[in-house]
């Protein structure tokens, strides 16, 4: 069974917890995480350019001048691409650039990561994050007894807590997550983990097994 430290808000040790192993003990895959960075990502993006085709530009609606004995070269409509302010032939259309992962493959890349950070040591498990009021200053006090003051860090609650979130807004690097939205972007753009005692119940739960 893997075990880490259990502190307090103070920085004091309270004892160890239990790891679940089917989380903190697989062996990380780095060709996994690559790939749902990749998905994440491109999941991002907004897909909004657009260009009209000759089928949707204004005016055109009948043909510039006869077929034959003008000189001049044929033309059937001014919407055509070789005029200006026609149509533009293959520009960019709106698109959604995401692609479908199976869910086994993100849930086994942020197993990785979270196992990656048990090893490392980057992982700290505290018996509870509690603010009376969202001061910054009062969480910053937070971070620096736990050690993780001067790092990006994430912190893990059970559910959604909005005086730690609006208490985290102004410090740059630090994250509130729920457990159940872990993602593969945030784990790895933050070294340190900080998970509540509660909200490591819940990842057993969320993330323990394959659906």
């Amino acid at each position: 069974m893997i075990k880490a430290p259990l502190i307090d808000a103070t920085g004091a040790t309270r004892g160890e917890v239990d790891l679940p192993e089917q989380i903190f003990g697989v062996v990380p895959n780095t060709a996994v995480v690559h790939e749902v960075l990749a998905w994440q990502l491109a999941a991002r993006h907004l897909g909004t350019h657009s260009t009209k085709t000759r089928g949707e530009v204004r005016g055109g609606g009948r043909k510039p001048w006869r077929q034959k004995g003008t000189g001049r070269a044929r033309h059937g409509s001014r919407r055509s691409p070789l005029w200006v302010g026609g149509g533009i032939t293959f520009g960019p259309r709106p698109a959604t650039p995401g692609y479908a992962l199976p869910q086994r493959v993100r849930r086994l890349a942020v197993r990785s990561l979270l196992a990656d950070k048990a090893r490392s040591g980057h992982l700290t498990v505290v018996e509870e994050l509690r603010l009376e009021a969202p001061r910054t200053k009062e969480l910053a006090a937070v971070l620096a007894r736990l050690g993780v003051g001067e790092e990006k860090v994430i912190l893990v609650t059970a559910a959604h807590n909005q005086t730690l979130v609006k208490a985290a807004d102004n410090l740059r690097g630090v994250t509130v997550l729920t457990a159940r939205t872990l993602n593969v972007h945030d784990l790895l753009a933050h070294p340190r983990l900080v998970v509540t005692r509660e909200a490591l119940g819940v990842v057993r739960e969320v993330w323990g097994d394959d659906r």
